[in-house]
């Protein structure tokens, strides 16, 4: 946990946007808690850098690709949010691995207390992130995690949060 004082700091919950359904369950559990804590939130996307073995300018080019659709992830995750809460949200975009570009954010930025997550239904499983937390929560995350069941309806979400 980040030892600085806890009245110096604003809440504010981090949520890992990507092209899974769950992620939405997230979002908006996050929003709805902000919105009942004036807190704040931050909406993060991790790309994975293009293979290095490619010639520079096709690297270039992927990785602009990759950065094009990151944006409008962002994009639209922050509509949604403003629309649930009436905020505005941080936008983050890392290169990396998710876990290890989420645990970066949390440890750069002191503000985030609270990482929330989507739990994904499907036969994939609940996500790596949520079997991360899941498997040792101390081990895997330095704040405390939310993990939101990916089945939820919207109201059902308004009521818990």
């Amino acid at each position: 946990m980040h030892t600085e004082k806890i009245s110096t700091r604003r809440r504010k919950f981090l949520v890992v946007v990507d092209s899974t359904p769950e992620h939405r369950v997230a979002l908006r559990f996050a929003a709805r808690r902000a919105l009942h804590t004036d807190g704040h939130v931050a909406l993060m996307t991790v790309i994975s850098p293009p293979d290095q073995q490619q010639w520079s300018s096709v690297h270039a080019i992927m990785l602009e690709e990759a950065y094009e659709a990151a944006e409008k992830i962002l994009y639209d995750a922050a509509t949604e949010l403003y629309s649930v809460c009436g905020k505005f949200a941080e936008l983050v975009i890392r290169e990396g691995k998710t876990r290890d570009a989420v645990l970066a954010q949390i440890h750069e930025d002191r503000d985030i207390s609270i990482l929330v997550l989507g739990a994904g239904t499907g036969k994939e499983g609940p996500g790596m992130l949520v079997s991360a937390a899941a498997a040792n929560a101390k081990a895997a995350f330095p704040i405390p995690v939310t993990i939101v069941p990916g089945g939820l309806s919207d109201s059902e979400i308004d009521f818990l949060a």
